[in-house]
């Protein structure tokens, strides 16, 4: 063999020895790609367990590793972005923070109802002008406005001759109440989306999972289901039989500890009001009611 070549050959010989113990210095500990892959991901968990409608506090929630494998894609990894969040489910000591756990799932449907002890959940059904635009979420606390129209107080006169009744006519007898106060919402069905309503067509996508927002429809309907005591469920059932219902969304921070971020308990006090009638508008706030105008025309002109 020629020198020559001997030369290039123990170059190559160099350099591949070179390249090998660079290989070695470059890679961390000297793993194997395989060694080197990740098999946990930080994962926040709540190491408290925490009330439906509650604020996540900082000493409720620490960040572990967890099995990729088993772990929720949707789980969240810093803490920072979970403190402070509304729940809309109850999340139990060791369960991870999911978008599920802030959005309660995808928006309008009801999968399973953690009934609170001592309560009942009974439906009522709104739209967007009595239900807040059909936007109110698991969690939230609502009040109920009940209107009971005017052919359900009829006045009347009797006779005492012959024992018969007569209505009166031309009195408002419209009534309105704030009945109840401070009812937890434990759940809301709304209409499927349109894709799905109108058989997936081109052009129209459901919303995404924790999407809320509703368009202005015609007959937009919600459900809600309520938390409510057994004197509540006699109220509203009489409201849906013989009334109108409104419900009124409150602020959840009204019913929890400004302290803890937990649910007050025993709930505050509801606010008294008057109800309202006629009367009420016309005695309080200044209402004008009609006047009698009486005109006296001139006598006409014999022919």
């Amino acid at each position: 063999m020629k020198r020559s070549n001997r030369l290039v050959l123990l170059v190559g010989v160099f350099l591949a020895i070179v390249a090998f113990v660079a290989i070695l210095l470059l890679r961390p500990g000297g793993q194997t790609p395989e060694q080197s892959v990740p098999t946990t991901q930080a994962t926040v968990i709540a190491i408290k367990d925490i009330a439906l409608g509650a604020r996540i506090q900082a000493d409720q929630v620490e960040v572990q590793q967890k099995e990729i494998a088993a772990r929720d894609p949707s789980a969240f990894g810093d803490v920072s972005q979970v403190i402070g969040q509304r729940v809309r489910q109850p999340v139990l000591t060791g369960a991870a923070i999911t978008q599920r756990t802030l959005s309660g799932g995808v928006s309008g449907q009801i999968l399973e109802i953690d009934v609170p002890t001592g309560k009942r959940a009974m439906t009522v059904q709104v739209d967007q002008v009595t239900g807040v635009g059909t936007v109110i979420k698991t969690g939230d606390y609502v009040d109920m406005v009940v209107g009971i129209r005017a052919d359900k107080f009829p006045v009347i006169t009797s006779n005492p001759v012959d024992d018969s009744f007569t209505v009166v006519t031309g009195i408002n007898g419209t009534s309105v109440k704030l009945l109840l106060q401070g009812m937890q919402v434990l759940g809301t069905l709304l209409p499927p989306p349109p894709a799905v309503a109108q058989g997936g067509q081109q052009g129209q996508q459901p919303p995404a999972q924790g999407e809320t927002g509703t368009a202005l429809e015609e007959g937009q309907q919600e459900i809600v289901a309520l938390s409510v005591d057994a004197q509540q469920a006699e109220v509203i059932k009489f409201a849906q039989m013989d009334g109108d219902i409104t419900l009124i969304l409150r602020s959840g921070d009204d019913f929890l500890d400004p302290v803890t971020g937990q649910p007050i308990d025993p709930p505050p006090l509801p606010d008294p009001t008057t109800g309202i009638i006629l009367k009420s508008l016309v005695d309080r706030y200044g209402v004008l009611p009609p006047e009698l105008i009486e005109t006296i025309l001139p006598a006409q002109a014999r022919r």
